[in-house]
């Protein structure tokens, strides 16, 4: 069966099995999965669940631990009147009107050294303590935290997808580095807006989600600020692993064989730095709430059973676009994309779309399709600089991110909203940003070719 027919039935059976029969997610994307495998003549009927398995066990390997560590830190930052307490002073800096924007600032910074999963898990207890004080405009707080994070995720290194595409289409990392993050301004800023009008035009229930109800979020947003943590003390457990994680990038950056590189590869790890953060958070829950060490087991549980239940789904959509993978359907839309007159950035973009779409990850769209172009820039000498190329492939692998993307599921399952709320609002919002992305590399490309 072509890769395409496959892609075809897989987006079908996950779309049965989740929206029409309200299968469990994780269930359906794992079918999805052997499906995929059944249908595709290029993996071996014996192979299929094996796998399926590794491509789970290698994703649950990389994110599992930073999710389930994320996960209590957020109950903690919750619980404790942290996350209230940065709400609070983010309100009186901008002002209540502004205070999204504060959310959109946070994620692009955050987000360059730090992977989204890991920069939603952080803010996410914000914006929910935000619609807590407001009582309106959750749609919009939840979105924002989207808006810079998933663009710095995909146009600036260090994270692996524009790392990867500077390497192999070998640009400049300062000029990577650079160039994607003047990219990203425009398109976060677009996303903001885009968030704005979505907030106001589709409304979505404040629902609970594991760990605190939402009577309990409203009497702690009711304290008074004399007894919430102090702002520094509140913003550690968040500030405390981006430092750690940079630290690691900014010393491989300048020198990988310093002595030091070893220390801050283990302190930068991102497992590391999120167990330090949790270690914190739990002192902080300890400390403002003074519960014993028994008392804080029931939120401790609960935290960790709900980033339990994310992992598993997150893994099973891994999987899922992981056989995708092995059905050679990425490559075979890049041939089909490849085969038609397309200009140079127009068809980086398409291309990564066709790929993001297939299979989920916006890393392997970016490796995928930067190793495509990679000999056809070379040939084509293009009168822009290369770092356009690889600015709109990132954009590219914005586009299209539906239930075979982790990062749904991430932002589904934390935000509490359903299956279809999560396809009305996380994949348009992705989807313009990566427009405005392309659009603001295509006009840099123009005005400023760098050449």
């Amino acid at each position: 069966m072509h890769p395409v027919v496959v892609l075809v039935a897989a987006i079908a059976v996950v779309f049965l099995l989740i929206i029409r029969l309200k299968i469990n997610a994780f269930i359906a994307l794992i079918v999805a999965a052997i499906v995929v495998g059944v249908l595709s003549p290029q993996v071996p009927f014996g192979e299929i669940m094996p796998k399926v398995a590794g491509l789970f066990g290698t994703l649950c390997g990389k994110i599992g631990i930073v999710i389930a560590l994320a996960a209590l830190i957020g109950q903690c930052l919750m619980e404790s009147g942290a996350a209230d307490k940065i709400v609070r002073v983010f309100v009186r800096i901008l002002g209540e009107e502004r205070s999204s924007l504060s959310l959109v600032t946070s994620g692009y910074v955050l987000s360059i050294p730090v992977f989204f999963d890991t920069v939603f898990y952080l803010l996410v207890p914000l914006a929910r303590a935000m619609r807590i004080r407001s009582g309106k405009h959750y749609l919009l707080f939840l979105m924002s935290i989207c808006c810079g994070a998933t663009v710095t995720h995909s146009l600036v290194p260090p994270t692996p997808g524009p790392l990867a595409m500077a390497a192999e289409l070998k640009i400049d990392l300062g000029v990577m580095i650079l160039v994607g993050a003047l990219i990203a301004v425009p398109a976060s800023f677009v996303g903001w807006m885009f968030s704005i009008w979505r907030d106001r035009n589709y409304e979505v229930p404040f629902r609970e989600t594991p760990g605190m109800s939402v009577e309990e979020l409203e009497e702690l947003a009711a304290r008074d600020e004399s007894q919430l943590p102090g702002f520094w003390h509140s913003l550690a457990p968040i500030l405390l692993p981006v430092l750690l994680i940079t630290s690691n990038t900014v010393v491989n950056a300048v020198d990988k064989s310093s002595p030091l590189a070893v220390y801050t590869g283990f302190l930068g790890d991102p497992n590391f730095a999120l167990l330090v953060s949790a270690a914190v958070a739990l002192h902080l829950l300890s400390t403002s709430r003074r519960m014993s060490l028994a008392e804080m087991a029931k939120p401790v549980e609960l935290a960790l059973a709900n980033g339990g239940l994310i992992i598993l789904i997150t893994a099973a959509g891994g999987s899922f676009g992981g056989m995708l993978v092995e059905a050679g359907v990425g490559k075979a839309l890049g041939e089909m994309a490849g085969s038609y007159n397309i200009p140079l950035l127009l068809l980086s973009f398409l291309l990564a779309v066709l790929i993001k779409i297939a299979q989920g990850s916006g890393t392997v769209a970016m490796i995928t399709v930067s190793t495509i172009m990679a000999p056809i820039v070379l040939a084509a000498e293009p009168s822009y600089h290369t770092v356009y190329v690889a600015c709109a492939i990132g954009s590219g692998s914005l586009v299209g991110s539906w239930m075979n993307d982790s990062g749904f599921w991430v932002y589904k399952q934390m935000s509490g909203l359903t299956e279809i709320e999560a396809l009305k609002t996380w994949t348009p919002l992705l989807a313009v940003n990566g427009v405005a992305g392309f659009l603001a590399t295509a006009l840099a490309a123009w005005l400023l070719p760098l050449r």
